[in-house]
């Protein structure tokens, strides 16, 4: 018995040691899985995750993403390889098709989670999370609706029960009106809790997360885009609504939209930003107060890169300009078209159509160098475009499309390769002077500009950044200061207070170089002109154009009409032996001689159709028009 009894009681001794073990085994936390708990609860970790959803934040056209379509429409050709967007015959009607419900759906997620597991983040913190969160959803759901109108407001999780029946999930499309409602009250609630506070001489400045002036730009922005929907959709005669509303938004509304957009701006215009003008070269300066990422007073909000931590972009690689490329591939891809060029005015407040003819057209106008034609211009174009004549990252861009050489009764146009010179073999009597840049243009060959001009915005001018091993960490500017001037200047016109109007733009235009007070008068066309210059290749343009219903008649796709083809600029050196033309520079006008397809947007583009994948799970979606 007693052999029995000590048996049995190390039997149970064992099953009892051996039932801990397994149930501490079981309950072992997983080394490879983060618990909501500790995300929840870890500053870190939450940080982690809202770069992760600012990294997820839609752009049409961005230096590191979509880049290709500053070649889509009046800004730019197309000069890499095959096509491009020179042989667009029309834009699809979803072209513009963005429905990031995984984004939404991550966002209401993290909100949630905050509440429910944030136990030990101090609760200012936790507002503070809470807003960037909404500022995300916010901006997330501005860049849904200002491509389809009105979409479905989902704030909380939508949670499948597997009862079979997928309904109460469908929810149908709020009104347009109502999304722009939601994306203003949103910001509007979490202004004073977004914190990365602090002004531009602070350490507690951010301009890579937002704060209430980068919520301000983004209400001011959106309510600009419903104003004049509100107005254009109806003055337009188009009136592309739907019954229920998803689309078109009451004219009615378009003062308060107007209104709202001006003292979101003036919010902005009363924080710490200022126009960037620390470099006393206007026209490097402009560059500057894009590129520049240090003491930079002007960027609200941008995306940032970094080398150093192989955060890293190609757009330098494969737009730097063909003869200074420090690779032996690529380059040159995207370049500006002379129809932007002419957008920017003189400093006097003339014409920025370049003069290439006498006024009788009896003969070309023979310039003194490369650049004149371009003396006394908007400083944002030497921002912004390279043009002949000038330089890049202290290398000059060679661009010289030929010569033109005097027969005894005209010019004979020679056009010749890449750095070639004119001169014996090939031409015995030449003057063994350069024939043709090493930039171009080319009429024909791809990586190199095939319209007479380069970008210089976003072209990082840092050693090595255009080569594969390195590239570049230029940022993505999201708002800056200029915009939200011009926000307020067109919101303050369409109140009927012109003089405040003028305020703001002639700001802009004076650190552009015009004089005090440039404008005394001012139209929306005249605006509209103001945007296109100063925003260039900043992902502004179509979405203007869509908004003032001014696309379908500017792109309208005929081939006699200048706005909807793209032209070049060609320089040639004039030989004249004992002509005191001789040496002397003419420009050719021409159509860009790789563009196919003159620009068509139809009134089906002014709002993306829905993929029908999407109204295939949701029939209670409403199909936009034209589709």
């Amino acid at each position: 018995m007693q052999l029995t009894y000590k048996t049995l009681a190390l039997s149970a001794g064992l099953l009892l040691s051996l039932s801990a073990c397994e149930k501490d085994f079981l309950e072992r936390d997983p080394p490879g899985i983060v618990l909501d708990e500790q995300v929840w609860n870890d500053a870190t970790l939450i940080t982690s995750l809202l770069a992760n959803n600012y990294d997820r934040l839609p752009a049409h056209s961005q230096i590191d993403a979509g880049w290709e379509q500053f070649a889509a429409y009046d800004e730019a050709t197309w000069s890499g390889g095959g096509d491009g967007s020179n042989n667009l015959v029309d834009y699809g009607y979803g072209r513009w098709f963005n429905w990031d419900y995984g984004l939404i759906r991550d966002i209401n997620l993290a909100l949630e989670n905050i509440d429910k597991y944030s136990t030990t983040l101090p609760e200012a913190q936790k507002k503070q999370f809470k807003a960037e969160f909404r500022f995300l959803r916010a901006y997330m759901y501005f860049e849904m609706v200002k491509r389809e109108g009105g979409v479905p407001l989902v704030t909380q999780q939508l949670i499948y029960d597997f009862s079979g029946d997928p309904s109460p999930l469908q929810k149908p499309r709020d009104t347009e009106a109502a999304v722009y409602d939601f994306v203003a009250s949103e910001l509007d609630a979490i202004k004073n809790d977004i914190g990365n506070d602090g002004s531009s001489s602070t350490s507690a400045f951010s301009n890579t997360r937002a704060n209430r002036y980068a919520a301000m730009a983004l209400k001011c922005r959106a309510m600009l885009y419903a104003g004049s929907i509100a107005k254009y959709n109806a003055e337009s005669g188009l009136n592309i609504q739907t019954p229920g509303g998803e689309v078109g938004i009451p004219a009615s509304r378009a003062r308060e939209y107007y209104q709202k957009a001006l003292d979101a701006a003036k919010e902005v215009m009363a924080g710490p930003y200022q126009l960037y003008t620390t470099n006393p070269n206007l026209g490097e300066n402009f560059y500057d107060a894009i590129t520049r990422k240090t003491s930079n007073p002007e960027v609200i909000l941008a995306k940032d890169f970094l080398v150093t931590r192989d955060r890293r972009h190609g757009f330098t690689y494969d737009n730097i300009p063909r003869g200074i490329r420090e690779d032996n591939l690529s380059s040159s891809i995207i370049t500006p078209a002379l129809n932007l060029v002419e957008a920017y005015e003189y400093l006097d407040g003339t014409s920025g159509e370049i003069k290439t003819r006498t006024a009788d057209n009896s003969d070309f106008i023979y310039y003194d160098n490369l650049s004149a034609p371009f003396a006394n211009k908007d400083a944002r174009l030497y921002g912004t475009v390279i043009y002949p004549g000038t330089t890049f990252a202290g290398r000059e861009v060679q661009i010289q499309a030929g010569v033109m050489a005097w027969n005894g009764s005209s010019y004979n146009t020679i056009e010749g390769g890449l750095a070639s010179t004119y001169g014996p073999p090939t031409y015995p009597n030449g003057d063994n002077k350069l024939l043709t840049g090493s930039s171009g243009p080319q009429r024909s060959e791809v990586e190199v500009s095939n319209t007479g001009f380069y970008l210089r915005k976003y072209i990082d001018s840092t050693p090595k950044a255009s080569t594969r091993g390195v590239l570049s960490d230029t940022w993505w500017v999201r708002f800056r200061l200029g915009e939200v001037l011009l926000n307020a200047s067109e919101a303050a016109l369409e109140l009927g207070n012109q003089a405040e109007a003028l305020t703001y733009v002639n700001r802009v235009r004076q650190r552009a170089g015009f004089p005090a007070n440039s404008l005394t008068s001012l139209t929306r066309l005249r605006l509209e002109n103001e945007r296109r210059v100063e925003l260039a290749f900043e992902d502004h343009r179509v979405w203007d154009l869509r908004r003032w219903r001014r696309a379908h008649v500017l792109w309208n796709g005929n081939s006699a009409n200048p706005n909807a083809v793209l032209y070049a600029l060609y320089p040639y050196r004039i030989v004249r032996p004992g002509d005191s033309r001789d040496g002397k520079y003419v420009f050719l006008k021409l159509q860009a001689p790789r563009f196919r397809a003159p620009r068509n947007f139809r009134l089906g583009n002014y709002y993306s159709a829905i993929d029908q994948g999407v109204l295939n799970n949701n029939p209670k979606l409403v199909r936009n028009p034209f589709q």
